[in-house]
């Protein structure tokens, strides 16, 4: 059985392994509270924080983008995304983020969570927040390219995770976060 009590293991010693203009990994050397020193290897989250926005056309419609992923080395369809910029508060970075990547501005913003992609070995988390009663306005952001926002009804969601340009997991979780939320 396993004690729900037991203290966090206890950080030894950090030290920086690699860094480049986006990823800086840590090597995390831990003491255990049985007694068991090992280390670990985790990318250190950017100090900025991140934003997705779920951007609801309508009750029924959330508008996707397609742009390319240079992880996947395809176009993929996922919910607009970006980083906080300094002393930019949640909500009006995930308002500018849809204005650039979406051409709309929403009059109504919603915290919902905040996710993690892979904890074990990622200390970065992103923000979920609804924009709803959408308004057009564009602005330029820092995309090498036009991006393609594409329309999706939300009772279409097993349809859209069954595509091969659809991966994007925080994306996937946001979008039945808000289905669900919808259908109560």
């Amino acid at each position: 059985m396993v004690n729900k009590n037991r203290p966090d293991p206890k950080i030894i010693t950090t030290e920086t392994i690699a860094k480049t203009r986006l990823f800086h990994v840590e090597r995390v050397n831990l003491h255990f509270s049985n007694g068991v020193e090992t280390y670990y290897e985790r990318l250190k989250g950017s100090p900025r924080s991140a934003v997705l926005i779920v951007p609801m056309l309508d009750r029924k419609t959330v508008l996707l983008i397609r742009e390319y992923a240079v992880g996947t080395e395809r176009y993929e369809l996922a919910l607009p995304k970006g980083h906080v910029e300094a002393e930019e508060d949640l909500l009006a970075a995930a308002n500018r983020e849809i204005m650039e990547e979406v051409g709309y501005g929403a009059h109504r913003l919603t915290y919902l969570t905040s996710f993690t992609l892979a904890p074990g070995y990622m200390s970065h988390h992103i923000h979920v927040v609804l924009a709803e009663d959408l308004y057009e306005e564009h602005r330029d952001g820092d995309e090498p390219e036009e991006i393609e926002v594409v329309p999706w009804k939300l009772s279409k969601l097993t349809d859209l995770i069954e595509r091969q340009d659809c991966t994007e997991a925080r994306s996937i979780a946001a979008l039945f976060m808000i289905k669900e939320r919808f259908n109560k």
